[in-house]
C-alpha cells in the first residue's frame, strides 16, 4: 500500500478515485471506465510533477526519508552480482548498520559498502536504524584497504541520520574509527564512487563517502547535522526544523552548485519509492559513468584527483 507524504494529498485524492474506478470497472458489470481512469491517472501524474519540481528543503528531507523509498539492500540486489558480504572489524563484532563484501558491477570486480536502514521492525532493530557504531566503520575501513591491495574499485551507498551516538559507541572510540574510516577511503589507490540515496547524515556519513566521486539522488540530503538537530541548538526549538533545512543547503541542487558532490541523479517522477526499478538503473549508469573516469589511471593519479576534489570545496564560491 503507497504512503503518502502531506505534502501529496492532491494527488492522493486523485489516484484514490483512480483506483475506485479501477475497482468498479473489475466488479465485471460491463462498464467502461478507461476513459476516465486514463484522465485521473494523467491528471494525477501532472500534479505530481509540478509539487516534485518545487519541493523545498524540508520537503525533500522528507522524501529523502520516506518509508518505501529503496535502501542499500535493494541497490546491491539490482546492480551486484555474485555479492559475497564479509562480516566483523577483527576487533570487536560485527554492526548490522553497515554491510559489505565483494561482488561484479557491470562484470567488474568491486567492493560494496552501504548503510541499511532496514524496512520493517525486526531489520529496523537489527540494522540499528542504520546508525553505525565503530565497529561497523572499522569493518568499512577494513573492506577499503582490502579492496586497495587487491586493486578493486569501491563503490558506497550512504543512507544514514549519522552515526550512533550511544555510550557504548563512544566507549569504543566512535570518533576515532569515523576518521580511521575516512582516511582509508582518502588514501585508497583505486577509484571510488559515492551514491547518497537517502540521507547524508554528518560523520556517519562522511566516513564511507570521502570517494573519488560523490553522486547524490535527486530528493537525497546531505548535511552536517540534521535540521532537527540544527534548530535544537539555533533555536532550541525542533519545530523549526523546516527553517534550519532551508539555511543549511542540504539539497542535492545546493551542493552541486558550492562543488561538494559531482553529479545528481535524476529520480523518477514521485521520487524514488515510485518506480524502483527505473531509480536503480539511473544509480547504476550514474555509477558506472563515474568509475569511466578513472579507466587507465595509475595509483597516483587517482589519489592525486581525490585529494584535489576535497581540498578544493569551498575555495571558489
Amino acid at each position: 500500500m503507497r504512503s503518502y507524504l502531506d505534502f501529496e494529498k492532491p494527488v492522493a485524492e486523485l489516484e484514490a478515485k483512480s483506483d475506485e474506478l479501477r475497482a468498479l470497472e473489475a466488479r465485471g458489470d460491463g462498464i467502461s471506465l478507461s476513459e476516465e481512469i486514463g484522465k485521473l491517472d494523467a491528471k494525477a501524474n501532472q500534479s505530481l510533477k509540478e509539487i516534485y519540481a518545487a519541493l523545498t528543503p524540508w520537503q525533500k528531507t522528507l522524501v529523502a526519508r520516506h518509508p518505501q523509498r529503496p535502501h542499500f539492500k535493494d541497490y546491491c540486489a539490482a546492480l551486484i552480482e555474485e555479492f559475497t558480504p564479509l562480516a566483523g572489524d577483527r576487533a570487536f563484532g560485527e554492526d548490522e548498520a553497515i554491510v559489505g563484501g565483494f561482488g561484479r558491477f557491470r562484470g567488474e570486480a568491486v567492493c560494496i559498502i552501504g548503510q541499511e536502514k532496514g524496512d520493517s521492525t525486526e531489520t529496523r532493530i537489527r540494522h540499528n536504524f542504520g546508525m553505525p557504531k565503530p565497529e561497523g566503520y572499522r569493518k568499512a575501513a577494513r573492506l577499503v584497504e582490502m579492496a586497495g591491495r587487491f586493486g578493486l574499485p569501491v563503490l558506497s551507498f550512504v543512507d544514514t541520520a549519522g552515526a550512533y551516538p550511544g555510550i557504548d559507541a563512544e566507549e569504543r572510540g566512535q570518533a576515532e574509527a569515523i576518521a580511521r574510516s575516512t582516511d582509508a577511503w582518502l588514501g585508497l589507490p583505486t577509484a571510488s564512487v559515492a551514491l547518497v540515496i537517502g540521507e547524508g547524515g554528518s560523520g556517519g556519513a562522511i566516513a564511507i563517502a570521502a570517494a573519488s566521486r560523490v553522486l547524490m539522488l535527486e530528493h537525497a540530503i546531505y548535511s552536517v547535522i540534521s535540521p532537527e538537530g540544527a534548530a535544537s541548538i539555533l533555536w532550541r526549538d525542533t519545530a523549526r526544523a523546516q527553517d534550519a533545512a532551508t539555511g543549511m543547503k542540504i539539497t542535492a541542487q545546493d551542493l552541486l552548485k558550492f562543488g561538494v558532490i559531482d553529479a545528481i541523479v535524476a529520480e523518477p517522477n514521485g521520487g524514488a519509492h515510485r518506480d524502483r526499478t527505473l531509480a536503480m538503473m539511473r544509480a547504476g549508469d550514474a555509477i558506472a559513468a563515474a568509475l569511466a573516469e578513472f579507466s587507465g589511471m595509475d595509483a597516483a593519479a587517482i589519489t592525486e584527483k581525490r585529494a584535489e576534489k576535497f581540498l578544493g570545496i569551498g575555495r571558489h564560491l
